[in-house]
């Protein structure tokens, strides 16, 4: 049976990941995994997270990756010093430390390749995977590529919307309000899985759309 599951932001918690997808999921090659973006930073092994995703794909499952705000972080260090120092800012260190690596600059093609073929969003049937959400002050919802990484507490414009559904991460939450939504056309996957120092917060999320069905594994790392 074919599956539909989205997974929210992991931020280098390679062994919640792993936990989530062979033990929790334990994902099919007849799946569709959708992962919301911010793979990468804070946690401690980056490069673990994304040697799991590009394995997977190497051997025949379906995961479709999405670009967050913090993979743009890190690929706009191209930019100069002071991107680069943005990105340290926002947990970059952790990243580069988990690669063996001082610069981005030095991260092997593969890697580089997988950052650059992240997508701003996918839809799938009444699905729109986004990592932070849409823009709905646009005549066109996927023109603004920036508020897709980066926007949060937007607006949702139903009549835009339609009868389609945002699925997102982005913006921590606890996993009560993860797992109890305001809005039945908006669902944010980010239950914080690497804050797990905050209170109702430290989960990895994912959600069966094929079944409606809720997946959660506490930070183990």
């Amino acid at each position: 049976m074919t599956r539909m599951i989205a997974i929210g932001d992991i931020h280098g918690c390679v062994k919640t990941f792993h936990k989530l997808m062979f033990d929790e999921i334990r994902v099919r090659k007849a799946d569709t995994i959708y992962c919301i973006g911010d793979y990468i930073d804070r946690g401690p092994d980056s490069k673990g997270v994304i040697d799991i995703i590009l394995d997977l794909r190497k051997r025949g499952y379906q995961i479709r990756t999405l670009r967050g705000n913090h993979e743009q972080l890190m690929l706009d260090t191209v930019k100069g010093r002071e991107a680069e120092a943005r990105w340290l800012k926002n947990g970059g260190d952790a990243t580069l430390k988990s690669f063996g690596i001082s610069s981005v600059l030095e991260m092997k093609p593969d890697y580089k390749d997988f950052f650059n073929r992240t997508r701003y969003y996918f839809e799938n049937g009444r699905y729109i995977f986004v990592h932070a959400g849409l823009n709905f002050r646009r005549e066109d919802l996927f023109e603004d590529k920036h508020a897709m990484m980066w926007i949060r507490d937007g607006e949702v414009d139903k009549q835009k919307l339609g009868d389609r559904m945002i699925i997102h991460g982005h913006t921590p939450m606890t996993l009560e309000d993860v797992r109890h939504p305001e809005r039945d056309d908006v669902l944010n996957l980010d239950a914080g899985c690497v804050y797990k120092d905050r209170p109702g917060h430290g989960y990895l999320v994912a959600f069966n759309l094929t079944d409606q069905e809720w997946m959660v594994v506490g930070n183990c790392e």
